[in-house]
């Protein structure tokens, strides 16, 4: 079983920053891609960000690419997702997530595909 926990979620003015955590206990965390992924009111989760078990070729939603980087430290058991530029439209709920692969440039896209969820920490842009 895996632990995940993520922080850094706060309110911000739009153009602001966030650093997002995600700190996992339980697992071997580089057996695992991560995902970042949101909801807002309303609306689906949806993918927003990803990467392999080895931290190469992070993969990135089209509303996020540009402005939002995500990072992996595996010595340290931990994700990251920094977001700059923040706009109004990206206040969510924002989650992490792990996925057990053998592959180690598979980056998963959907929320089915995830094996373990973080409780998720709450992101709000204000205009």
């Amino acid at each position: 079983q895996v632990q995940l926990a993520e922080s850094g979620g706060g309110l911000v003015q739009a153009g602001g920053s966030l650093r997002l955590s995600c700190a996992a206990s339980g697992r071997t965390f580089s057996n695992y891609a991560v995902g970042w992924f949101r909801q807002a009111p309303g609306k689906e989760r949806e993918f927003i960000a990803g990467i392999s078990r080895r931290g190469e070729t992070p993969l990135y939603s089209g509303s996020v690419k540009g402005r939002f980087t995500i990072s992996r430290d595996n010595a340290k058991n931990a994700a990251y997702l920094m977001m700059n530029s923040l706009k109004p439209e990206d206040t969510a709920v924002y989650y992490c997530a792990l996925d057990f692969t053998v592959s180690t440039v598979s980056i998963p896209t959907t929320s089915r595909e995830y094996d373990y969820w973080g409780q998720g920490t709450q992101v709000t842009v204000s205009s």
